[in-house]
């Protein structure tokens, strides 16, 4: 299970490199179900439009230094309030079981 140390590591390293306006961590990380094979999902909510494929490898490479399997999804803050409401989604899930580590003051 991933501890507040670095959760606050993830926090400063994607906030202080990258347009992010909120992080959420969810999945078994953020509920409390983790084991030891655990990955650590994120939902990064960012202005970034369009392909976000070379921002998602560049958040991985900035975690590098943790030893954890990271999932990152990234979306515009208008495709999270769309999708929050729409069950199956993973923002939907995040809304609902993850926990915010980080918001844009």
């Amino acid at each position: 299970m991933i501890d507040k140390k670095d959760i606050l590591k993830i926090k400063e390293q994607i906030a202080s490199q990258f347009p992010a306006q909120k992080i959420i961590l969810f999945g078994s990380q953020a509920t409390g179900k983790a084991d030891n094979r655990s990955d650590v999902d994120l939902l990064v909510i960012s202005p970034i439009k369009g392909k976000r494929r070379n921002l998602m490898v560049e958040m991985n490479r900035a975690l590098d230094s943790l030893n954890y399997a990271f999932d990152i999804v990234i979306l515009t803050l208008e495709e999270f309030e769309v999708d929050r409401v729409i069950p199956g989604t993973i923002a939907r899930y995040a809304s609902q079981e993850g926990r915010v580590i980080y918001e844009c003051p």
